[in-house]
């Protein structure tokens, strides 16, 4: 096995280990989208899944949204040659977050309705997880977005407990790079393929990643210093936690 394949398995399973990602008998619900991202992890997931003590279920689901591609009859070529459950969703989700009706934030819309999808499937195929392909790049670009645009530091976490404790969302890709899922895609030959979505490439997420990437050739440690300041919080000098000091009077002891 190559070097940069090893280091790739090992940060995932790092990533697991770390924050309890995967647990003796899962049900995980496995959101393929059709990208590099997506298919890396489920191609991970399932090499990982025959060599680890624990048992745990994968199932792959792909939504589509509805633009003109290929991408669904690829995805179910590809699912049925490893012999995985096939689980597509059919919506227009996709066309209508892009229609006259809504100019203003197509991705908000398109993101929501398909979070309200890929939830609904898992509550209806009995899985208790759902595994997102989601990187580490996603989680820097994720915290300057908020900042930027939302006005509030907060950013994609590796696990995350939804509805009371019935789904837990993880990102078993949170310690990869990005460019690593791109050359695990290409070396492994993944079917990765356009989503044919119109705003592809011209989105806010697209702006801050030109942003950051043009801060890394200057200085190439500054994506791994936003990524450790997302746990490196000092309360003691956030504004939440000042408070107007109490001038003396002059009744008060010195």
């Amino acid at each position: 096995m190559a070097y940069w394949e090893k280091e790739i398995r090992g940060l995932m399973g790092k990533a697991i280990h770390r924050y309890g990602l995967i647990e003796d008998g899962d049900r995980i619900l496995v959101g393929v989208s059709g990208g590099k991202d997506s298919l890396t992890m489920l191609d991970l997931l399932v090499e990982r899944a025959k060599r680890v003590p624990i048992r745990y279920e994968l199932i792959p689901a792909h939504i589509d949204l509805g633009f003109s591609s290929d991408r669904v009859e690829t995805l179910r070529r590809f699912f049925q040659e490893r012999n995985l459950p096939c689980h597509i969703e059919h919506t227009q989700i996709g066309r209508l977050a892009h229609s006259d009706e809504n100019r203003e934030n197509p991705c908000f819309l398109c993101s929501w309705e398909r979070r309200k999808r890929i939830f609904s499937l898992a509550h209806r195929l009995k899985c208790n997880k759902i595994a997102f392909g989601h990187h580490k790049d996603d989680i820097i670009e994720t915290f300057l977005l908020n900042i930027f645009y939302s006005a509030e530091i907060s950013t994609m976490l590796p696990i995350q407990t939804m509805f009371k404790g019935k789904i837990t969302i993880i990102r078993p890709l949170a310690l990869i790079e990005e460019k690593m899922t791109e050359r695990f895609a290409r070396e492994k030959r993944l079917p990765v393929g356009s989503s044919g979505c119109p705003s592809s490439g011209k989105t806010k997420r697209k702006e801050v990643k030109d942003l950051i990437e043009g801060l890394q050739k200057k200085n190439h440690r500054i994506k791994g210093n936003i990524f450790r300041s997302i746990s490196n919080i000092k309360p003691d000098y956030l504004w939440m936690k000042w408070k107007r000091p109490v001038r003396a009077t002059s009744n008060q002891v010195p």
